[in-house]
C-alpha cells in the first residue's frame, strides 16, 4: 500500500463558518484568527506534520485586508520562522507585490496546510482536508474583495477542481464573495523562469480589475 492511500481520512470538516459582518473592525477580526491560531499551535490531526515540525505557520498580515494570497505549504524556512513565504520563493513573492505597486502589510498571506510536509512534498489530499477548518475560518475572519491563488494546491483546493493551473488562469471565480484569480507558484517560477512572463501578464490582469494600470511598470524578475 502506498503512503498516499494509506493517508485516506474519514474526517470531516466542520461546516464554514459565516463570515464577519464587513462592519467588523481589525481588532475583531484579528481577536478571531488568534483563537484560530491557538487551535492550530495544538493540532495533531496530521500525526506526520505535528511530529516533524518546528512551528505551526498560520498567516500573516492585514487581518482587515482586502487581499489575500494563498500558497500551498510552509518550507523549511517557514516552518523555522513559523511565517509564510519567507524563504527565497518568499523573497521573489515580495518582489512581485511591489511591482504590482502594493506592499506585504497591505495584503494577508496564508497557506493550505499550516505544518510542513516532509521534504516538501505535495499535500496529501487528506492533509489538506485536516486544515480545511482552519483555512475556512481564516477566510471568513478577513473576508477579503480578491484570492490569488498561488500554484496547483491552493487553487484546486479552494475551488474544489481536479483542473490544472494552466487551466485556471486569466479568468475570475468565485468563492463567497471573494474574487479568485489563480497563477503560477514562486517556487515553480524559480524552477521555470520563462513562467514569470505569464505570471506578470496574470498581476497585470488581476490589478486591472482593481483599477490599477501596471502596462508602464517593469515587471517583477
Amino acid at each position: 500500500m502506498s503512503p498516499r492511500s494509506a493517508a485516506v481520512s474519514t474526517f470531516t470538516p466542520p461546516a464554514p463558518p459565516a463570515a464577519l459582518p464587513q462592519t467588523a473592525t481589525r481588532e475583531e477580526r484579528l481577536a478571531v484568527l488568534n483563537v484560530l491560531n491557538d487551535k492550530v499551535r495544538g493540532c495533531s490531526r496530521c500525526a506526520e506534520l505535528a511530529g516533524a515540525r518546528t512551528n505551526t505557520v498560520f498567516g500573516s498580515g492585514d487581518p482587515a485586508a482586502k487581499i489575500l494570497f494563498l500558497g500551498e505549504a510552509p518550507g523549511a524556512d517557514e516552518d523555522e520562522q513559523g511565517e509564510p513565504f519567507v524563504g527565497k520563493s518568499g523573497q521573489l513573492l515580495t518582489t512581485i507585490i511591489e511591482a504590482c505597486l502594493l506592499k506585504r502589510s497591505d495584503l494577508y498571506i496564508c497557506n493550505i496546510l499550516k505544518c510542513r510536509p516532509p521534504g516538501n512534498r505535495t499535500p496529501l489530499e487528506s492533509e489538506c482536508l485536516h486544515c480545511r477548518e482552519y483555512l475556512d475560518g481564516q477566510l471568513a475572519a478577513i473576508d477579503p474583495d480578491y484570492i490569488v491563488c498561488w500554484g496547483t494546491t491552493a487553487a484546486q483546493n479552494l475551488l474544489q477542481t481536479k483542473q490544472p493551473i494552466g487551466k485556471l488562469r486569466r479568468q475570475f471565480f468565485r468563492h463567497g464573495r471573494a474574487k479568485v484569480i489563480c497563477t503560477y507558484h514562486p517556487s515553480y517560477l524559480m524552477r521555470n523562469p520563462p513562467a514569470k512572463k505569464d505570471v506578470w501578464e496574470d498581476m497585470k490582469f488581476w490589478r486591472a480589475e482593481m483599477g490599477v494600470d501596471l502596462s508602464g511598470v517593469k515587471k517583477a524578475n
